[in-house]
């Protein structure tokens, strides 16, 4: 390959990527919406803690049922196409759920919600590695869309809704149509018969289902103490800093903003030592960062909550990429459980976390998180970083996007 064309696959990438991290942040901003939206909710509607753990669980129980199966179904066909209609589904949830007063009404629109950012996330994760040619860098990136896409959350329902309150919430359907607008390029390429991968070859190996096994119960205890902190670190902070709702916004913004940080960072990390490393002493560094979030006083709240997201983060994208490595036969099937259920199985746990906190408080409540990343930790000590795939020329199926985006 001459360095011109070396040259235009490198940008045909970059442009690729960031079309689909613009993307990744407009439907992840669905799922940090459900937390924003709890403040708002209790305000509004007077919900309890199990109330509103219930609109998480609502969001979280069809999404986390519907990412192995669209991920099942990835495997077998390429579905470019879902990327917009998932989009715009999961947006049209949110937008609907501050437009009724029902609480069962409430719960279906999130669970729509939900349904939507499922669809999105195993074949968005797969062309991305398609697009990528596995690069730990440029999945980071990708990363980084959804983290934004989250940090974005409590800035863009603040703002919609403090301003006129629930009824506004249609407002909120904006990204989810400025997202699927942004997918159309890929798609266009993805329709094109002319071309594989930016290199022409796709990952082929053999599946370990018992390092993934491992990896997805650790992925599952991330999700529980991330989900757990997001849906209640708003009221959290409004009972320890004062200042009503901007206390609650302010930290969930902390919260999510970290990730992007946190996600770059792990990829950069991992081109130095392996992916298995970094992210076991990620798990270490999570348990005092979540012990602070808990109980430090004053001000260092906002601190330790700043270091629960980076930690919380550095291994989101190589979870992903790991996964993707230990199952190379089934991508999507290792993208719906890495990527999709780290941002909504937690969401089954959330109403245990809030029965007890009506029970007792928010700080006993939240206090058993500080041990799950201890046990992450104990997973990953069997782990073994997985052998790169090998690489062989690529079917039809997937067609041009590196070279033709």
């Amino acid at each position: 390959m001459s360095r011109i064309d070396s040259s235009r696959t490198h940008s045909s990438r970059t442009k690729a990527i960031t079309l689909l991290a613009v993307g990744h942040a407009c439907v992840d901003v669905y799922q940090g919406a459900v937390a924003s939206l709890i403040p708002f909710f209790v305000a509004e509607r007077a919900y309890s803690y199990a109330a509103v753990s219930g609109i998480v669980l609502a969001a979280s129980l069809l999404s986390s049922v519907a990412q192995p199966v669209f991920g099942l179904l990835t495997d077998r066909w390429a579905m470019p196409w879902i990327l917009p209609v998932s989009t715009i589904l999961g947006g049209l949830g949110i937008a609907l759920s501050g437009l009724t007063h029902s609480y069962a009404l409430t719960l279906v629109f999130v669970a729509v919600s939900g349904v939507g950012v499922a669809a999105y996330h195993p074949e968005s994760a797969r062309v991305a590695r398609l697009v990528s040619g596995g690069s730990h860098s440029a999945m980071g990136w990708f990363s980084v869309g959804g983290n934004l896409g989250f940090a974005a959350a409590p800035l863009l329902v603040g703002g919609v809704i403090a301003t006129g309150g629930l009824r506004l919430s249609p407002l909120l359907v904006l990204p989810a149509l400025a997202g699927s607008v942004l997918c159309l390029p890929v798609l266009r390429a993805l329709g094109r018969p002319d071309g594989g991968a930016a290199d022409g070859t796709a990952a082929v190996g053999t599946d370990d289902k018992a390092s993934f096994i491992r990896l997805s119960l650790s992925v599952i205890l991330r999700s529980i103490e991330f989900i757990g902190l997001s849906t209640f670190i708003s009221l959290y902070a409004q009972q320890r800093m004062g200042g009503g709702t901007a206390a609650g916004t302010t930290a969930l913004f902390v919260l999510y903003a970290g990730g992007a940080l946190g996600s770059v960072l792990g990829g950069s990390l991992a081109s130095r030592w392996d992916r298995v490393t970094v992210a076991r002493w990620s798990y270490v560094m999570t348990i005092p960062a979540i012990a602070g979030t808990v109980f430090a006083p004053g001000p260092a709240f906002y601190v330790f909550v700043a270091l629960a997201s980076l930690t919380l983060y550095v291994p989101f994208s190589l979870h992903v990429t790991l996964g993707q490595d230990y199952l190379p036969n089934r991508v999507g099937t290792a993208s719906g459980i890495t990527l999709g259920l780290t941002v909504s199985i937690g969401g089954l746990v959330t109403p245990l976390i809030g029965t007890l906190a009506d029970a007792t408080s928010l700080r006993t409540a939240l206090a058993p998180l500080i041990v799950l990343p201890a046990v992450s930790w104990l997973l990953f000590r069997g782990l073994r970083e997985p052998a790169p795939p090998r690489r062989v020329l690529r079917d039809t199926r997937d067609s041009a996007v590196g070279s033709a985006v």
